[in-house]
């Protein structure tokens, strides 16, 4: 058996965490630049506002009904992630972190446990020691127990537990699962499937397996099993290592100085450099992006990229700014209005690896032993006083960053937005 553990409107939830006050009202989040919904609490989907609807279209909707509207917190939303999954961890002998809102549990060594009580407890767990309200599905497969998960939050009758652990159990879920609801089947799947009047989850496990085959492949081929209860997805302790690392931003203003730009992608390139360090690997390859906006009838639109090698693997901040300057040097056009930039690191190795393998050529040699230790140095500086106690100084610009004007406090990462209890 295998549970899923599924956080409710997760990033709504973690602003009516620390603020009482919003238990009852309806509650969006938006995204970078502050633009589109990407977060509702259940009174804000009551009231009919859609996901990814831009913030000014249902403005008046938003201020008609005293909609609280949050800029988003990832700080806020990662540390609270952290506290779900440690939770859980707790409550099963393993745990593959899917999301940032969401886990699978393995349930197979329960069989003695009334596992409805179990998900109960989970629930009731999980809310005490983070406050963040939980829904669980469990079932005999991965793609099952998402499904059971689905059940949970749409029916209420199940309070937030779903168990598949029967046959007609199993079949009654299937049967109420439309195909494109099934984890896996995307938009163009479930257009092929219900040309082929396939519409349900029923219908897709009692297909033809050559036709499945044939037509969605191995992956589709999993996921008919799995509706048919053979598991064919295990737990994932270790995470894959990455393939790639992306930072990008849209800015809050657009921007045209040669200068700005040029901070924002120093900014971008450090961000992915920590996070090579932080994975313990290296990067082979570059890219550099920037565009301007894609919106804007008025302006000469304009989308510029330079994909280019590093002198060496690395996750050297110095090496890999340098490098990203170049190129944007060779992308950057006078006149233009820039919306959006970012940098993407790929050719990932582990550092380990890259320490074994000899170079051909002498200007190829690792990098020098105090560059290492400069970045050893920052890292633990930053990670004592704060991300950004110490950078580089091409980094160091305000002006692009994106809009955050609804921005909540930083509860739990941040020693001045501590909540102080006054008695």
């Amino acid at each position: 058996m295998f549970a899923l553990v599924d956080c409710n409107n997760f990033y709504a939830s973690c602003e009516r965490v620390f603020n009482p006050t919003l238990r009852l009202r309806p509650v969006v989040v938006l995204s970078n630049n502050d633009g589109c919904i990407i977060a509702r609490s259940e009174e804000a989907k009551a009231l009919g506002i859609q996901m990814g609807t831009p913030e000014f279209k249902c403005r008046p909707l938003l201020q008609s009904h005293a909609v609280a509207v949050f800029s988003s917190n990832y700080p806020l939303y990662g540390d609270m992630s952290s506290r779900v999954m440690m939770t859980l961890a707790a409550l099963a002998p393993e745990i593959e972190v899917y999301s940032i809102d969401e886990a699978f549990l393995d349930m197979t060594s329960f069989a003695r446990f009334d596992l409805t009580e179990y998900g109960r407890l989970i629930r009731k767990t999980v809310r005490q020691h983070t406050g963040i309200p939980v829904c669980v599905g469990m079932a005999p497969t991965k793609t099952l127990a998402k499904m059971a998960n689905r059940l949970a939050k749409k029916n209420p009758h199940y309070l937030g537990v779903c168990i598949l652990n029967s046959e007609a159990e199993i079949q009654s879920a299937l049967e109420r699962t439309k195909v494109e609801d099934i984890w896996g089947i995307g938009r163009q799947w479930s257009k092929l499937l219900q040309a082929k009047r396939i519409e349900s989850a029923a219908d897709l496990a009692a297909a033809p397996a050559a036709w499945v085959q044939k037509h969605l492949h191995i992956v589709g081929a999993r996921i008919q099993a799995e509706l048919q209860g053979q598991s064919c997805l295990p737990m994932e302790l270790v995470r894959p290592a990455k393939q790639s690392i992306c930072t990008s931003r849209s800015f809050g203003r657009s921007v045209t100085a040669r200068e700005e730009l040029q901070q924002a992608v120093a900014t971008f390139a450090a961000k992915c450099a920590l996070k090579l360090r932080k994975e313990q690997a290296v990067a082979s390859l570059l890219t550099v992006f920037i565009s301007t906006s894609p919106f804007d009838e008025s302006c000469d639109r304009y989308w510029g990229t330079r994909t280019a090698s590093l002198p060496r693997p690395t996750s050297d901040t110095m090496t890999i700014l340098k490098t990203a300057q170049t190129m944007l040097d060779g992308i950057f056009q006078e006149g233009k209005s820039y919306k959006k930039a970012g940098v993407l690191v790929s050719g990932i190795m582990p550092q380990a690896a890259c320490s074994t393998t000899l170079s051909l050529f002498a200007e190829e040699a690792p990098a020098p032993e105090p560059d290492k230790k400069i970045m050893q140095v920052m890292d633990a500086i930053n990670q004592r006083y704060g991300s950004g106690a110490v950078h580089l100084a091409a980094e160091n610009s305000e002006s692009w960053k994106p809009n955050q004007e609804k921005l909540s406090a930083k509860y739990t990462t941040r020693w001045d937005d501590i909540i102080e209890v006054k008695v």
